[in-house]
């Protein structure tokens, strides 16, 4: 049994073309996704159409379940929402908060029971993100037989063994390398790339490994969407995989030329 694993893709359809490239390029053929597909100043609605073509498993993310809130609640300002048709909005609507795939692999957006936790990381009260330690998410795994369990959300990938033998892995961000946020303390992610991530999960010889994969691709495009729309930290997240002011760094193949996020 293989397949791969893609999470908070954040209507980045250029990163998602090129993981889905790379996944094909290997010859699998099976792919779960774990929400947040949409959300973002970038393809909203170019995303939603892929997506909804290719008819992954799929679970709902919190900005996933955001926007439907918005919908609800009438009408959005937001790029995003502006970008969606109704039938984006109805297929978000359709997915489940969790789905059992295969009946061996559990998938959630952030962890079993929340929809927006960190879990295998923690926010310190320095505004530090760090490891949680494996008492905590045991302690949320609790309940859950599955052999894997895979969760997205804190962008930042992550394989842990737990010591019964399941595995939990965070294939991390095809979207979105980066972002900022205010709560419980201000904090930031970094993965320190701006290439596309996902894990590739496999069965063989009685046990479960995971594999994680950065794929590059052309991000500037991308970067400039965001900063036309004012998302700077986003700019700077795509362009650089850091979030840094515009004299902090240069895009690649500009020789040292500022990379401006405005």
């Amino acid at each position: 049994m293989k397949f791969a694993a893609i999470a908070d893709v954040h209507g980045n359809r250029p990163a998602l073309d090129a993981v889905l490239a790379d996944i094909a390029a290997l010859g699998i053929d099976d792919v779960v996704n774990l929400g947040d597909h949409v959300s973002g100043p970038l393809e909203a609605a170019r995303t939603a159409d892929l997506l909804i073509e290719r008819g992954f498993p799929s679970v709902r993310g919190d900005q996933d379940r955001i926007l439907l809130e918005l919908r609800q609640a009438g009408t959005s300002a937001r790029s995003d929402f502006q970008q969606l048709a109704r039938k984006h909005f109805d297929w978000m609507a359709s997915m489940p908060p969790t789905l059992m795939y295969r009946d061996r692999v559990f998938l959630c957006h952030a962890s079993p029971r929340n929809d927006a936790a960190f879990w295998l990381d923690q926010i310190a009260d320095d505004g530090g993100v760090r490891a949680s330690p494996i008492e905590a998410i045991e302690s949320e795994a609790e309940g859950i037989t599955a052999e894997v369990i895979l969760c997205g959300h804190t962008h930042i990938p992550r394989v842990v063994r737990l010591r019964d033998g399941r595995l939990v892995v965070n294939p991390g961000s095809v979207g979105l390398p980066g972002y900022d946020g205010k709560l419980p303390v201000p904090y930031v992610v970094e993965v320190g790339t701006p290439h596309a991530c996902y894990a590739l999960l496999e069965h063989a010889g009685g046990a479960w490994t995971a594999t994680i994969r950065y794929v590059p691709y052309d991000s500037a495009a991308m970067a400039a969407l965001a900063r036309s729309k004012g998302m700077l930290t986003w700019a700077s997240a795509i362009a650089t995989g850091w979030i840094r002011s515009e004299r902090s760094w240069a895009a690649p193949g500009q020789n040292g030329t500022p990379w401006s996020p405005r």
